[in-house]
């Protein structure tokens, strides 16, 4: 599949509310879609990408979290976070802003309802980084990125920091890291 290019921070999408998903019509290129997702949040060591991230004006996000010995791959389309609690302030970071984290408050648990990459509704209760990631992408599909939840003042402390790594981001393009030869064997 293919490797997209992730939007950085200042590009308009990343600011705006993303329309949801009409699962029927998406339905024949979701494959395609959902495999590219995680390939591109695989070769830059994510944790989770919204679609807006790559240019997509539209409410899905892939999740993807390691326990213990097993890999959790989670798609998450239309979701909604429908309760919270336990408030706990972690450091996070973004594929928007590589390079830059930021001590975050979120909850500790959360309970989210969306549909999977069946078209199926879930309910999915989820803590730790599962529950983090989660707020982070629905976050994301709502117009809000991660420095948005700083303190003013923080923010405006980051601005200097923000203006020069946005420079560096404009050389950034992840569709053009190579992966090495396919899993296929083919090039």
């Amino acid at each position: 599949m293919a490797i997209r290019r992730i939007c950085k921070y200042g590009e308009k999408i990343l600011a705006k509310k993303t329309g949801p998903v009409d699962f029927r019509a998406l339905r024949p290129s979701l494959p395609a879609l959902l495999a590219d997702m995680f390939d591109t949040m695989d070769i830059v060591g994510g944790a989770g990408l919204a679609a807006n991230q790559i240019g997509l004006d539209m409410r899905l996000a892939v999740i993807k979290v390691t326990r213990e010995e097993d890999e959790l791959r989670v798609v998450i389309i239309n979701p909604e976070v429908v309760s919270g609690s336990d408030i706990v302030e972690e450091d996070e970071g973004c594929l928007s802003f590589p390079g830059l984290f930021a001590k975050i408050k979120r909850f500790s648990k959360v309970k989210v309802r969306a549909l999977n990459e069946k078209g199926m509704p879930v309910e999915i209760t989820a803590e730790g980084l599962l529950a983090k990631a989660l707020q982070h992408e629905i976050d994301h599909l709502d117009g809000v990125v991660f420095i948005d939840r700083l303190p003013v003042l923080t923010r405006l402390k980051l601005k200097p920091v923000l203006m020069r790594l946005k420079r560096q981001w404009k050389k950034t393009d992840e569709s053009r890291i190579s992966r090495g030869p396919a899993r296929d064997g083919s090039k």
